[in-house]
């Protein structure tokens, strides 16, 4: 796929997806509903709880005494659904069970006495439709298991099937995953003819009826997003492998112990990869191999319970306290937290067989109504899969997006959460139902638009509220949509990574100029600028969790995603990395990425590494690590010389970033003020000190290039910022330009290898003395340096 990096990510065996849907048709699908916020009928129901949350009426919800738990499910095409409930959750019968009653809008609904009912509730819906009617005389796990079956999916798309116990898409936590080491069978979720008898209800994952908790998520910081370094990191990942945490580790209460570290090294943000119950307990399985596994977490099975593997504390409300309490530690350092959340596809996969309609998992949504949840091919027989990782979720469906928005507003005003990624998100930008994908950022029925303007957005300037952030990309059709996202939305920036990667790694191979270069230095405005977004929009970033590390992008020129246990094997991964392993020379390798480390906090626009950059973490040349819950991937804190010298740099450039505004512009780059006055607040230059012309810009054979920012402009304490890069193979006299009246050049860094050490980037007013106008200065090959004015 065009730029998306390492982001096709297998069908998950653990569930026995075995293959995609078949070819979808080309044809496109109604549009959705008249927009509603609840799916009930009626408005949401603002509750003053701690956080001033917003509440729902779906879901399992006990009144204020607990005496009694009301369920309420959505299905517009089931005949009948009953609710089971249990006292634990596997291995036993239930304990109750009622029927449901339908009500309007397609709700369903039973209210039960807690008398009589365990002190934790269990519980997982039965459903009956068109394709399997209702018969009295149906029992599970008998031989009157499969009456009232008509087929495993009719003319409409439905696959109800009373033998899958399901899982309430509104859950606030489930008790396990579908396969973890007590069941390693994922055939009992499956339909077609050899499973769709099986019972899946004592095996199943359940939903737990929780009351609501109190735990402080503390104070949200209310930075602007200009002015944030985003770290992304897997939460197990960021502790499991550091020897300094004795208890919890690999956990949200792990997490919490790194806040102020992260804080020391400068991070404003910490983005984790997706927290949402995901489908990763077979990584316990056999927790030597990677069969199975699902390290990453991209296969969504609930959108509202935090994971429970990450959870220290695994008891019923465990993980939503233990969560909160991470997000604390997080805020009481003054660090935002995001996290990445999946509404693309979710855990319960597509086709087994790109040949058989009729075996699919059915343990959620599916089972639920499928049409609504799930875009589906044009005949309604299998699902539409732009994602390579299953069928689409239905996001033009205005129910389906009402449970992203309901869950993201739970994540955010009752979690904590400050800000989200939206995994392939151009999917939540189609304007199809079924049959077919179309992207329209303007269309303000898409889940993009909704979630836009349901979701109370932070300010440009700062204040209350979300950073929303987009993956712009998915995968087939016109998914590819880097810089046409709807206004406010920001981005992570392919086009900023492909550009630069290409220009360190490629030459002679990909032609850049030094206008694209400049282009993206200067926060993409060919991107962003028309539809009013700004700088900041644009996250830039150089790696991601999917693809290389940093240390990788400049030390392996291929992937090698077939090594045994614990370095993979893994399989996909994308063949164009734009990497190189600068001739195998070791230091030349550092110095790549030194260099690639200081594009990201010398440009306009958010910059964002991936955890482990910071210090040369590499995961051996393996591209796509997505099933590896292994010691070679988990964060290695036993630094060497060269790693802790590196981690100095990091540090020291994210100080320098966030000391100087003149990095971090609210607006593009000017010329001149609103009267017309020259500004000149950034000017670029070619290495004779001449100011780069369009010739010079456009010209693929020039390999350096520098450029001086005002400080002044912006009420930066250096008058000037120089930044001289030279792409070449080898060393080029770079020419000062003016640094303005009365002040000189003063050296901040130089990443060449000469400079490498503990005080390659120089702390504040210990800056090396150059010179002033037309002043000299050698940059070796493929190095860069930063200067200040005073």
């Amino acid at each position: 796929m065009k730029s998306a990096i390492g982001k096709f990510r297998p069908l998950r065996a653990a569930l026995l997806t075995a293959g995609l849907a078949a070819t979808p048709l080309l044809s496109c699908g109604q549009a959705p509903e008249a927009e509603v916020l609840t799916i009930d009928g009626t408005p949401e129901a603002v509750g003053e709880t701690q956080q001033g949350a917003i509440s729902w009426t779906l879901g399992a919800q006990y009144d204020a005494t607990k005496s009694n738990i009301t369920f309420r499910v959505y299905s517009s095409r089931a005949t009948r659904i009953e609710v089971y409930l249990y006292g634990v959750p596997t291995d036993t019968a239930a304990v109750a069970k009622y029927t449901l009653t339908k009500g309007t809008n397609s709700v369903w609904s039973v209210t039960v006495p807690t008398s009589g009912l365990p002190a934790t509730v269990y519980y997982g819906y039965r459903a009956w439709g068109p394709n399997w009617t209702y018969n009295a005389s149906w029992t599970p796990n008998s031989a009157n298991a499969g009456l009232g079956f008509v087929t495993d999916v009719d003319a409409q798309g439905n696959r109800f099937n009373p033998n899958k116990l399901l899982v309430d898409p509104y859950a606030l936590e489930i008790s396990h995953d579908p396969i973890h080491p007590g069941n390693t069978n994922g055939a009992i979720y499956a339909s077609g003819a050899t499973n769709r008898n099986t019972d899946s209800g004592p095996k199943a994952s359940k939903g737990i009826v929780l009351a609501a908790d109190t735990t402080s998520y503390g104070t949200k910081p209310t930075r602007a997003l200009k002015d944030d370094v985003i770290y992304e990191v897997h939460v197990r990942g960021l502790t499991q492998g550091d020897s300094s945490i004795t208890s919890c580790k690999g956990t949200y209460a792990g997490a919490a112990q790194k806040a102020a570290a992260l804080k020391a090294l400068g991070v404003t943000a910490v983005e984790f990869l997706p927290l949402q119950e995901t489908d990763n307990d077979a990584n316990d399985v056999n927790p030597t191999s990677t069969t199975g596994d699902n390290y990453w977490g991209y296969m969504t099975l609930n959108y509202f319970a935090p994971d429970r593997r990450y959870a220290c504390d695994k008891s019923p409300g465990g993980p939503t306290k233990e969560f909160k309490a991470m997000v604390k530690a997080f805020h009481d350092q003054g660090i935002k937290v995001f996290i990445d959340v999946v509404y693309n596809h979710t855990g319960e996969g597509g086709a087994w067989s790109p040949t058989d309609k009729t075996t699919y998992n059915v343990f959620s949504f599916r089972g639920l109504d499928n049409p609504t949840y799930y875009t589906l091919t044009g005949d309604f027989q299998n699902s539409w899969d732009n994602t390579g990782v299953g069928g689409n979720y239905n996001t033009f469906n205005t129910v389906a997006q009402d449970l992203i928005i309901h869950s993201l507003k739970y994540w955010k005003d009752e979690l904590g959460v400050d800000g989200f990624r939206f995994d392939l998100a151009s999917v939540l930008g189609n304007t199809c139902q079924h049959g077919c994908f179309n992207y329209d950022k303007l269309n303000s029925g898409t889940a993009l638009n909704r979630i836009w303007s349901n979701l109370a957005p932070r300010p440009a300037a700062g204040g209350t509220g979300a950073d929303l952030i987009a993956e712009p990309w998915a995968i087939g059709g016109n998914s590819y949509q880097v810089g046409n996202f709807p206004s406010g939305w920001s981005e992570w920036n392919g086009i900023y990574r492909d550009t630069l990667r290409k220009d360190q790694n490629q030459m002679g191979v990909e032609l850049v100029t030094p206008g694209q270069l400049a282009t993206r230095f200067a926060g993409s405005s060919d991107l962003y600028e028309d539809d009013g977004r700004k700088p900041y929009n644009s996250i830039n970033f150089m790696v991601a969790h999917d693809g290389m590390t940093l240390k990788d992008l400049y030390s392996c020129t291929s992937k090698d995603n077939g090594q045994l246990w614990p370095y993979g094997p893994s399989d996909g991964g994308e063949d164009n990395n734009h990497s190189w392993n600068q001739d195998g020379v070791a230091a030349d390798q550092r110095k790549a990425a030194r260099n690639g480390f200081a594009f990201l906090m010398l440009s306009a626009g958010t910059p964002m590494f991936t955890g482990g950059d910071e210090f040369l973490r590499t995961q051996y040349c393996n591209n796509n690590v997505y099933n590896l819950d292994s010691s070679a991937n988990w964060l290695n804190y036993s630094l060497n010389t060269d790693q802790t010298n590196f981690k100095t740099f990091a540090q020291r450039l994210i100080a320098f970033r966030k000391a100087h505004p003149a990095l971090r512009p609210a607006n593009f780059f000017s010329a001149s003020d609103t009267n017309g006055n020259v500004m000149e607040q950034m000017r670029w230059f070619q290495p004779s000190g001449a100011v780069a012309d369009t010739a010079y810009m456009g010209n693929t054979g020039n390999h350096a290039l520098a450029f001086r920012i005002d400080g002044t402009e912006f009420g930066d304490t250096a008058s000037a910022i120089y930044v001289a890069y030279n792409g070449w193979s080898g060393a080029v006299d770079f020419k000062l330009p003016w640094p303005f009246a009365g002040k000189q050049w003063y050296r901040v860094t130089d990443t060449c290898n000469w400079a490498e050490g503990t005080n390659q980037v120089r702390s504040p007013g210990a800056e090396d003395l150059i010179g002033g106008e037309n002043t000299n200065y050698n940059v070796c090959a493929r190095g860069l340096i930063v200067l200040i004015a005073k």
